[in-house]
This record gives structure tokens, sequence and C-alpha cells, in this order.
């Protein structure tokens, strides 16, 4: 059925076998369906806190069909859930993930991306290409907080004076002569 053989399958045939959880302390006798308790499965059942347990006398991970729908019905709730946390921050915020400009930080040149990793005292392994260390950079930029209103008032007022932090390290200034 599966590529393997278990006891179970030889002494009473694929047909036969029964749910392999325990329900409230009790082994659930239906038969099994073709949905298996899995590693994603077993944590939504954790997550759920459902009285599901597998038992480890049974020698497959098969799960009736009963068992299945009440996963099922668990996960869609918590799915729901979420989606309704979601939409109530964002309408709290009054943004959606979309509203958030992404940087393309494979664009800048492969000095530009070391000298923002050297500022910002960023550890990376050595020897990363490019697409490596824009990765590792993006995810640290988007950590950075920023007062919005602040970084647009400060923009302004240097557009508007000519000024840039730059122009000034390098000793020139906006001043006409």
């Amino acid at each position: 059925m599966n590529g393997f053989s278990t006891g179970e399958e030889d002494s009473r045939g694929a047909a036969d076998q029964i749910c392999c959880l325990v329900d409230e302390g009790e082994r659930c006798t239906r038969p099994t369906s073709n949905a298996s308790y899995s590693k994603r499965i077993q944590k939504t059942v954790t997550q759920k806190r459902l009285k599901l347990n597998l038992d480890h006398m049974a020698r497959h991970i098969y799960i009736c069909e009963y068992h299945k729908q009440v996963i099922l019905c668990a996960r869609s709730k918590q799915q729901q859930q979420q989606q309704r946390r979601r939409k109530e921050s964002e309408e709290d915020s009054g943004e959606t993930d979309n509203d958030l400009p992404e940087a393309d930080l494979f664009q800048l040149q492969v000095g530009t991306l070391r000298r923002y990793k050297r500022h910002y005292k960023i550890s990376t392994r050595p020897g990363l290409n490019k697409a490596q260390l824009a990765d590792t950079l993006m995810k640290h930029f988007k950590t950075i907080p920023v007062v919005e209103k602040e970084a647009l008032t400060f923009f302004i007022f240097t557009v508007k004076t000519n000024a840039n932090k730059l122009d000034q390290k390098n000793g020139l200034t906006s001043e006409p002569t």
C-alpha cells in the first residue's frame, strides 16, 4: 500500500485497519481512511489542545474519517481566528501589508552592501555572494524602526536647504559662491 508492510496489514488486510489514535484515553475503533497522522497534523493537535494521542501499539499512522474531520475543523477555526486578528490589526493601524514599500538591496553594489554591513556591525559567515548578503541585510533592514513623520520632515528640510550629509563630509557646502 505505502511501500512497506505492517503486521496489521499482514494479519487482517489494509481495509480492516482501525484508527491509530487514542481519544480521551480510549483507542478509537473506527476504520481508517486515507489520512495519516503526520507531524503537521500532530502539531495542529498539540496547538489546539485536542485530547488525541497516537497509540504506540499501532503499526501504522492512518486515522479515521471522524478524527480527520475533527482536526480539519480545528485547523480551519485556527485559520479563521488568525485572519480575523490580522484584519482587526490592519483596521486599527490603517495599514495593510501592501502599504509597506520594499527596498531591493540586490540592486546595490557589493561594496555598498559591505559598507552597510560594517556600519551596522552585522555578523555573517565569510564568503557570502551578493544575493546571500542582500538577503541577510534585508532581514536586518526590515527590523530598523522608522518614525515616518520625523524621516519625512528631515527629508523635506534637507531638500529645501540643499543640504546633504555626504557633501558636508567631503568638505563641500551647499552655500553658493
